[in-house]
């Protein structure tokens, strides 16, 4: 009794729905209404609503990097006394290192904006996982530059308070360096949004075949365990990053007109003037440097090198470049790709402009 009269009650105040609903409607009738969207090729959105696989190699190399199998915060820091060096040899490892982040530093927000950059244009699903994939490699790139830094000056470079004159020249070429640095990333950033996939993926290949060849020769040199193994596995990236490359431009270079060839035989001379700044000795066209730059930077390599860390000499440095210039001639000529003269290291080629303002290589 006490539910029946609970249930009249609550009958009683029952509200109905703003709108009720009688017959299913029909499909066809709401067909006929329908009003088209925007065509989804104008608004910049960059989410994609499909996930196309043109080149299936790409897939294959995103999946071998899913676990890069290594990482910067479980390497043997602790094992190595770094105390057992003597302050300029510490200092001449810490300012190579801080070289190299002019280069490796940047790798996590130029591959984030070439990604974003996939994005925009539409590109298919395996060249936005492969440039994510990058993105996380040079992060871990970055942070073994950090590290090391850290763990030879505490502090540095710039906070740490060098006690003898080639610390103070080697925190001026640092402060140089980063000037440097941010003018590069101004060129980038402005230049992107102008060049194709092929012609992207043609001056990181430049950088890639350069960088590669370095670790591996600098993993041989260098006497250090920590910096042996991190060379080691900063060596294996850029490999896997160089198929990267490879496997994109395979199927783009046979597409591209006469103008674009010349963008990428510019791009490649771009490319040598600026990653000569790590691989051999950074020339005028790009780098503003003082006087007192080079001779420094010379001595703290010297030192550097005294300490176990396995920095090429000049020369070899020269015949670093020019192995990767002859695997990346390999790659172009087929194409009808000219290559630029490049004459600091006795490269003969088509003379080319440098314009600072569009210059996008990468490490």
């Amino acid at each position: 009794m006490a539910n029946e009269t609970l249930a009249h009650d609550l009958d009683s105040k029952l509200i109905l729905p703003p709108t009720i609903y009688g017959d299913m409607p029909n499909p066809d009738h709401i067909l006929r209404d329908v009003i088209s969207a925007p065509d989804i090729a104008k608004p910049m959105n960059i989410f994609p609503i499909e996930w196309n696989h043109k080149t299936p190699r790409l897939l294959e190399i995103y999946d071998q990097c899913r676990d890069p199998g290594w990482s910067p915060n479980k390497l043997p820091w602790g094992e190595f006394d770094f105390d057992s060096l003597t302050e300029d040899q510490r200092i001449g490892m810490a300012y190579w290192w801080s070289l190299l982040s002019v280069f490796d530093a940047s790798g996590p927000a130029v591959f984030a904006r070439a990604m974003i950059h996939a994005y925009e244009l539409k590109e298919e699903d395996g060249i936005r996982k492969c440039f994510f994939s990058v993105t996380r490699d040079e992060m871990n790139h970055e942070e073994v530059c950090g590290r090391a830094i850290q763990a030879l000056t505490p502090g540095g470079p710039l906070g740490y308070e060098p006690t003898t004159t080639l610390g103070k020249l080697a925190r001026n070429n640092v402060q140089w360096l980063y000037h440097n640095g941010a003018r590069y990333w101004d060129g980038y950033k402005n230049a992107i949004e102008h060049y194709p996939i092929p012609i992207l993926f043609s001056s990181f290949l430049f950088g890639e075949v350069a960088s590669s060849t370095l670790f591996l020769s600098m993993q041989e040199e260098t006497t250090i365990p920590i910096f042996k193994e991190a060379f080691k596995h900063i060596a294996r990236d850029e490999g896997r990053h160089l198929s990267i490359c490879l496997a994109i431009l395979k199927n783009l270079l046979p597409e591209l007109d006469e103008e674009e060839k010349m963008t990428i035989t510019k791009q490649i001379r771009a490319g040598f003037i600026f990653l000569s700044g790590v691989l051999f000795e950074p020339p005028q066209e790009f780098w503003h440097l003082p006087d007192t730059f080079l001779p420094a930077q010379r001595l703290l390599e010297d030192a550097a090198r005294s300490g176990g860390l396995g920095i090429l000499s000049l020369e070899k440095r020269k015949a670093n470049w020019r192995h990767a210039i002859v695997r990346m001639k390999a790659t172009l000529d087929p194409f009808g790709i000219k290559f630029p003269a490049l004459p600091e290291i006795g490269v003969d080629g088509e003379t080319v402009e440098f314009d600072a303002d569009k210059i996008i290589p990468i490490f």
